[in-house]
Formats: structure tokens, sequence, C-alpha cells
């Protein structure tokens, strides 16, 4: 423990410098203003400017990423409270109580305590982060083969079933499609060519920045096309500062809603906007003044924001210690630390300690930027959101081819990101998530190298696979999940727990 702390003091005064502090301002504000821009999300963002970091030191450029991704998150609720349009996806459930305020004449005090539960959300995630990962990463040493194929395809799973509210169906469809795109080159063991039907430039593999950057980026930018988007700004001339009793009277919301975005992003693949939605749920359920929910609900408003940022952190426990990403956008961020020579996973705590409690400090010095650029200069940002959309886009299609051929100078790569953006758009129209396509394409290299290697132990034997206890256990989850996902089981399960709860007042 005191070796922690020693840890942490060296991290913050590692970043305690005029460059590193001068990082920290461009790349939080950068990220605010991709948040303020609907169309524009936090994965697109972290993922454009990839590129743009190479050549700085590795710290300083996992640090501007890092910093770009806690703004952006943060900056979605900016356009979710005047405007009633989230942003970011992680910003939606801000829409149901930030909007209602600001039609009441206090979207200031709306957004300055969006403000505020940013950074208390986040720093209850960094408490997490440093509590939690170390010990992941030990028990993760354990890990084998078996262990890892399960791990990869339970965030598959998991990712499907919570990013596809309407059709957990869907979800998987969209993972599975993932895995299949992560098969495509030569494979890990024997280096024998998949699936490239003939296309040298395919034996490499489908590079994760391309096809995120198509994904994410160029299919906005056809969903913009299609669709235009009209937006009238709302006045926010009360106050931004809000007060500590107003801030003090919801501290268990806040808490609460905390630990529920961490332990949300812990999840591979879930993201900020299931953490959001689920500190929501959770406030509501407890709050005596629910019926004020999506009516202007301050407890609410503090729910969503606080849960959408704790997930941050959150996510990147599985990311240091599992290189499991926890979102999106984390995934990304594990693409640019091997880019940049870090390699995260099991062995990080053991090669390079002191890096975790690096990312510690990223964090808290994010947080702490957001508090400040969210309470002084809000309304000066809020301009940017005058840019029409459809002036933007070109700009942000530049950005996208800039950010598929920087990486490797390879035009394959461009026409990589343009392909995944037309099938991304496809998919999008048709209701697919696009968190498990992502998470498919990371993890599959994954599940399919580990599978293999498994087998290669066992000399092709299954048992361990299912043997091994937390092989079993994580198999045992996926497994519930599935089932939890089929429409009948779920209803027989709540109906049969709907009748004990019914039968156990007339037993006392």
């Amino acid at each position: 423990m005191f070796d922690g702390f020693v840890l942490l003091g060296n991290g913050l005064a590692h970043f305690m410098t005029p460059t590193s502090l001068f990082n920290v301002a461009w790349a939080t504000l950068l990220g605010i203003m991709i948040g303020v821009l609907p169309g524009l999300t936090a994965t697109m963002g972290v993922a454009l400017l990839v590129t743009l970091t190479y050549p700085m030191p590795p710290d300083q450029a996992i640090l501007c990423l890092m910093c770009i991704y806690v703004g952006a998150i943060y900056g979605g609720s900016r356009t979710a409270i005047l405007l009633a349009i989230p942003g970011t996806p992680a910003s939606a459930a801000t829409t149901l109580d930030g909007y209602p305020l600001a039609l009441a004449g206090k979207g200031g005090l709306a957004m300055g305590l969006a403000t505020t539960s940013s950074a208390i959300g986040t720093l209850v995630g960094i408490l997490c982060l440093a509590l939690l990962a170390p010990l992941l990463a030990e028990a993760a040493l354990n890990f084998g083969s078996y262990e890892f194929f399960w791990l990869a395809l339970f965030g598959v799973v998991v990712s499907g079933q919570l990013t596809a509210f309407d059709d957990p169906i869907k979800g998987y469809v969209a993972g599975i499609l993932g895995l299949l795109v992560a098969m495509i080159g030569m494979e890990g063991l024997h280096a024998y060519r998949r699936f490239t039907f003939g296309v040298p430039a395919l034996g490499g593999g489908i590079d994760l920045i391309p096809a995120m950057v198509g994904a994410f980026g160029l299919a906005e930018i056809l969903v913009v096309m299609k669709q235009r988007a009209k937006a009238r700004i709302i006045d926010a001339s009360d106050r931004v500062v809000p007060r500590l009793a107003e801030i003090w009277k919801y501290r268990r919301t806040t808490v609460r809603s905390g630990v529920i975005g961490t332990l949300v992003g812990i999840i591979p693949g879930v993201g900020e906007d299931i953490g959001a939605w689920g500190s929501y749920a959770a406030a509501r359920r407890k709050s005596p003044e629910r019926e004020q929910f999506g009516k202007g609900s301050l407890e609410g408003l503090i729910a969503a924001e606080t849960g959408n940022s704790a997930a941050i952190p959150g996510a990147m426990i599985p990311t240091l210690t599992l290189a499991l990403p926890g979102s999106a956008a984390a995934a990304v961020l594990i693409a640019a630390m091997f880019i940049h020579g870090i390699r995260p996973g099991p062995m990080l705590m053991i090669e390079n300690a002191p890096f975790l409690y690096q990312v510690i400090s990223m964090l808290v010095l994010a947080s702490l930027a957001i508090t400040v650029y969210g309470l002084l200069i809000t309304r000066p940002l809020l301009k940017l959101m005058s840019v029409p959309r459809e002036r933007l886009m070109p700009v942000v299609y530049v950005l996208c081819v800039i950010g598929a051929f920087a990486i490797t100078q390879r035009l394959f790569d461009v026409y990589v990101m343009i392909a995944f953006g037309i099938f991304g758009f496809v998919l999008r129209e048709m209701r697919y998530p696009m968190a498990p396509l992502v998470m498919g394409i990371i993890l599959g290299t994954l599940l399919d190298v580990n599978l293999r290697r498994g087998l290669a132990i066992s000399d092709g034997d299954l048992t361990p696979f299912f043997t091994r206890p937390v092989s079993a256990v994580i198999c045992a989850l996926i497994i519930l999940t599935i089932l939890f996902s089929i429409p009948v089981v779920k209803r027989r399960v709540t109906s049969l727990f709907s009748k004990t709860d019914n039968a156990a007042p007339g037993e006392n």
C-alpha cells in the first residue's frame, strides 16, 4: 500500500512540468470541443488524434489521448443539457433531466452540477482503479490460454448483450462479424494466410485504427449527410457554479453512481453510456423524488454524469491489467500504447509498474482540467454549437483519411477505412451496434491464439477449457448471459421471482 502511494506521488510529480501541463490544457479543451459538437464521439476523437501523438514521448502521447477521452465524455453534456442532443452517446441519459432544467431557466446550474459530478465521478473511478488494478493484475498472472480464451469471448458476448437494448441478437451478430474480420491475415502460430482471397495486402490483417476510424468517423459523416440536424440554442444566463449544499444533498447518489459506473466500465466493451444509464436507473429506484426524474431532476442529472465519468477509470482497469478494452475508446488507447512501446496486460505491474500510477495521475489532472473549464469558460465553448455539422464533416473526413494513412503510410488502409465506413453506416441504418463489432476485431486475435495454444498444450483435449476453476466460472457467465437474452427464458425467470416475492408475505 505504501509503495502505491509512493508510485502515485512519483506519477503526479512526473507530470508537474510546463510541457505536461500544457498538454493537459490543450488536450482536455480539444476533448471538450469534440464532445460539444454533436456527431463527434470520444472514440472518434481519440482515434483521429492517435497519429498526431506519434512523434511524442510515450508518456506525453498517452497523457494527451487520456485527456481528450475524459474531456470528450464530459463535453457531451453541454449539448445534452441545452439542446437535448447528446454530444456523445455517453451523455444520452443526461438529456432526460438536463434539457428540462434548461427549459426552466436553470441551464447554467445544470451545466455546473454536470461539471462537478463528472469530476467527482472520475475521482471515484480513480480510487477504484488504484485499489483494484494491482489486485487484478496479480490475479491475472495465474491466467493461462484457457482463461484468456473465455475472457475474450466474454467481452464480445457481454458487449453485444448490453449495447443492443432492442435486440441482443443484433449485438451478437455484430460481435461475430468482428471476430470474422479478426481472422483475416496470417494466423498467429504457423503464419498461414487465411481469408485473403488472393489480395497480398490482406496478409497483414485488418489494422484496428483504420477500421475504427471508418466505423465511427466515416459512418457518422454518412449519417449526417443523410439526415441534417437542426438545433435551437437555449439561454443559459443563470449561475454556473453550484452551491456546496446542492452537491452535498445528493452525496449518496454521487457515491453510488460512481461505484456503478466504475463496475460497468470494468466489463469489457460496454462503455460509458451503459454506466450512465445504469447509474440513472439505480438513482431513480432509490430516490424519494423519483416522480421528478425526467422532468428536471437535479439528482437524475448528477447520477447520469457521475456514472458516465466513473466508467472511464473503470474501463482502464481491464485495459491495463488484462489488455481487454473496457470501452471502444479504451480499445484505441490499447493500440496507441502498443504503438508507443507500452505493453498492457498481466505483466504490466512487473515490467512497467510506474505506468499504472502515471495513468492514475493523468486522470486526476484531466478531472481537474474539466472542472476549471466547465466552471469558467462554459458559455464561450457553447458558441461552437453554432457551427453547422454539414460544414464540420468535410474536416472530419480529411482527419479520417489522415488517421487511416499516417501510421503505416499504406493507401490500402484508407480503402479499409472507407469500406468500414460504408459497412458501419449500413449496420447503423439496420440498428446494429458498433461496439460489439469493434470488440470482435480487437479480441478476435486474443481468442484465436489462446484457443489454438490451449489445444496444443492439452494435445487437442477440450476438457481443460471447462474444468479449470476460473475457466468454468467465466464459461458459466457467458452461458447465463446468452440465456437471459432469450425473451422466453427472461420472462419465465422474471415470473418465477415475482411469484416468490408475492408468496413471501403470506409465509410470515
